[in-house]
């Protein structure tokens, strides 16, 4: 038995449309070295921590530059504390992040209010730019949000008595 590949060079003309400069070894061919001289630059001082800042389990050493602007506080910051004490592999580390977004976004409203500051909802959240744009999804997310706070409301009267 002959295999297939044997009878391919037997064609007449057989590869001679080939571009011989593209071919998957070329650049094995033109090595030089230089692709990893690439990661041989200075690095950027490290920046200096003056906030708590948390850090991954899979990373112990700190980024050369962090974010130092909002470090983690109240029920959002125990969260993220509490999230970065599971690797990065697991869920109990990506959900609790997540929440804790949530989490601080209420912690923002709350904060703006204590200072007196009435923050203007409809601009931070889109909502004039999703009713041009998204009228039928906003009135979904209308009724939704009202149906919870009654079915909320109608619980809560219920055990008032």
């Amino acid at each position: 038995m002959t295999s297939n590949t044997e009878n391919y060079k037997d064609i007449p003309g057989w590869g001679m449309d080939a571009d011989p400069k593209n071919e998957p070894t070329y650049p094995m061919k033109e090595y030089t070295g230089d692709d990893h001289k690439r990661s041989n630059y200075e690095r950027a001082p490290q920046q200096k921590q003056s906030v708590e800042l948390l850090q991954s389990l899979e990373r112990p050493e700190p980024s050369r530059v962090f974010g130092a602007t909002v470090p983690p506080s109240g029920l959002s910051g125990a969260i993220r504390r509490y999230a970065f004490k599971h690797s990065e592999d697991k869920v109990r580390h990506w959900i609790p992040l997540l929440m804790a977004d949530r989490i601080q976004v209420w912690e923002g409203l709350v904060e703006d209010l204590t200072k007196g500051y009435i923050p203007n909802i409809v601009a931070e959240r889109g909502l004039a730019t999703e009713w041009k744009h998204n009228p039928k999804g906003m009135l979904k997310k209308a009724a939704v949000c009202a149906t919870i706070a009654l079915v909320i409301g109608c619980a809560l009267r219920r055990n008032k008595g």
